[in-house]
């Protein structure tokens, strides 16, 4: 009988979620237990009961998936999990917590797809804030665009303290050195987004973090970008069907274009299914996180119009 493909998902809450096992079984593969409540200690147990149990073959059709809510935790499990293979008994792990990982690298290269096509440019050396950045999708992008040049700022509305600890943190723990900024009035908002040229919403579903007035205050404005779908926009003007479409100012002069959260969905939910089937039929181990999941969102994206 030919062997089952099985992808062992652990989550540090209390369930897995459901959109993560569908599209786990969608992408092919058979069995899929889920290990709730797992701590960053338990990983390397788990792990070695996965592998030792299948032989250097069954390795091949079993593999990791690791979610929750937590972006630093989640990279520590999965650096846990790969410290844990012994060799030949090696298998796939991929960590997407709360699906940030995937939407992240999604909008990211929506945003860089749209600063080349519409403004010939790229990340590079942009201001970009992200609205409701202390996240978890928020500080990934935050990662990303950093990566890829930009000059990052976090707010949140808790003030600048708690955006700068989260800024510090996610610096230490990925290399990636970014500002905290507060937006937890109108006046913090408007003087954080006055110079910015990318602005993201990254803010809980049905938080408006941008009126149309604030808005027009970013007069340098390239690109603005939401994966806010539950009403109201979580930048005003920005529609969730959006992949583009031209922002109003007052001016009559503006330039900037939105990006909406269903047009992002689209690339992170493509994105999860493409980077889950290569897990599922890789003949090697694969280790996949964001910034794998970026590489192939920027596939999706050169498969299809921008």
């Amino acid at each position: 009988m030919e062997r089952p493909y099985i992808l062992h998902m652990f989550t540090p809450g209390k369930q897995m979620s459901p959109f993560d096992i569908n599209m786990a079984a969608d992408a092919g593969y058979n069995l899929l237990p889920t290990y709730s409540e797992v701590t960053l200690d338990n990983v390397t147990g788990l792990t070695q009961d996965a592998i030792f149990s299948r032989g250097p073959k069954g390795v091949l059709r079993t593999g990791i998936f690791i979610g929750g809510r937590d972006v630093l935790l989640a990279a520590d499990m999965l650096d846990a999990a790969k410290k844990a293979m012994q060799k030949p008994f090696v298998v796939s792990v991929m960590a997407d917590p709360s699906g940030s990982y995937t939407t992240a690298a999604a909008m990211v290269a929506c945003v860089e797809a749209q600063l080349r096509k519409v403004h010939g440019t790229d990340l590079a050396g942009k201001r970009v804030v992200i609205l409701g950045g202390t996240g978890t999708v928020g500080r990934i992008a935050g990662v990303l665009a950093q990566q890829l040049g930009a000059e990052v700022r976090l707010s949140s509305r808790k003030g600048a303290a708690a955006a700068q600890h989260c800024a510090d943190e996610t610096h230490a723990r990925f290399g990636s050195p970014m500002s905290g900024v507060s937006g937890d009035s109108v006046e913090t908002i408007r003087a954080s987004i006055a110079e910015a040229d990318v602005v993201l919403g990254t803010a809980a579903a049905g938080v408006q973090v941008l009126s149309e007035a604030d808005r027009h205050v970013a007069t340098r404005l390239l690109v603005a970008a939401d994966v806010n779908a539950v009403p109201p926009e979580g930048i005003a003007g920005v529609g969730v069907m959006d992949s583009g479409k031209l922002l109003t100012h007052p001016s009559g002069t503006c330039k900037a274009v939105g990006i909406g959260a269903l047009a992002i969905g689209d690339v992170k939910y493509q994105t999860q299914h493409r980077l889950l089937v290569r897990m599922h039929k890789s003949d090697t181990p694969l280790y996949l996180s964001f910034p794998e999941a970026l590489a192939v969102a920027r596939e999706v994206l050169a498969a299809k119009p921008v």
